[in-house]
């Protein structure tokens, strides 16, 4: 199972609260819909002083099937409208070694 970790950083002139309500009311919803996609976590970021809001984790197959789902219609809107709505986003392609 291949995982990517995003690290996602509100625009300057969003508050916490729009931020959180377009992540999880709007942008969510869009995800969830990505092909090949297993399984769509966000964790919301405690702290005011954190240098990231919201660390998403998606599950695909592999490298490439989360490739092939970015670089469908959907991929790309799902993209789109993350860099409209945050700083900076950061992708972690990431090997998971659950212990427990």
């Amino acid at each position: 199972m291949f995982k990517a970790m995003i690290l996602l950083a509100r625009r300057d002139d969003a508050g916490r609260e729009a931020f959180r309500s377009w992540l999880l009311d709007r942008h969510a919803p869009l995800a969830a819909t990505l092909p090949g996609l297993h399984r769509l976590t966000y964790n919301l970021v405690e702290g005011e002083d954190a240098p990231y809001d919201a660390v998403a984790e998606l599950w695909f197959d592999s490298r490439e099937a989360f490739d092939a789902a970015y670089a469908t219609e959907i991929g790309v809107a799902v993209a789109a409208d993350s860099m409209a709505n945050v700083r900076s986003r950061t992708r972690l392609f990431v090997d998971e070694r659950p212990i427990r």
